[in-house]
């Protein structure tokens, strides 16, 4: 009698992350009560002091977990937000930013320094300013979709004075 075992959906039951809340739930908990205690570089280190603990995690559950948490990487490795990151987070990342122009009725293009156009998108996404309706970004360029003209304007207000005093 020969038995067959596959493989692939052994690693895959052992791998899958769980669909149950009460377990996302504690596995953020948990990070954040580990990113209180001690600096984490990596998430590949994240992850390994979460399995020490108990915890089932992948790459891809980590990484969505420090985004909801809105978890701050800086040189140091992660950390818990402040309420004062997101001004400073978007101060940050404007500074990238090299020029905002508008590109019809509903969309304003914002070209960044190479590299930085997801960071300074992502941080545009977060302000949560009413005159954003999204972002989509490439290398060096943000599409900005507005909620009209004047919100374009509005917006483009913003990111050149945010720009011009960060530059001082």
């Amino acid at each position: 009698m020969q038995i067959k075992i596959n493989l692939c959906a052994l690693l895959s039951k052992r791998l899958s992350m769980p669909v149950d809340v009460h377990q996302q739930t504690a596995r953020r908990e948990a990070i954040r009560d580990l990113l209180s205690r001690e600096s984490v570089r990596t998430q590949a280190a994240l992850m390994r002091r979460l399995r020490e603990h108990g915890h089932s995690v992948t790459q891809s559950s980590i990484s969505r977990d420090l985004r909801e948490l809105r978890v701050v990487k800086n040189p140091d490795g992660y950390r818990l937000p402040t309420p004062a990151d997101s001004g400073e987070v978007v101060a940050g990342a404007f500074e990238f930013v090299k020029k905002v122009s508008m590109a019809g009725a509903n969309l304003v293009v914002v070209h960044t320094a190479i590299g930085a156009a997801q960071r300074v998108a992502v941080e545009l996404d977060r302000t949560d300013w009413p005159e954003i309706v999204g972002t989509v970004s490439g290398d060096d360029t943000i599409f900005v979709a507005t909620t009209g003209t004047a919100a374009g304007r509005m917006l483009q207000e913003r990111l050149t004075s945010s720009a011009a005093e960060l530059a001082t």
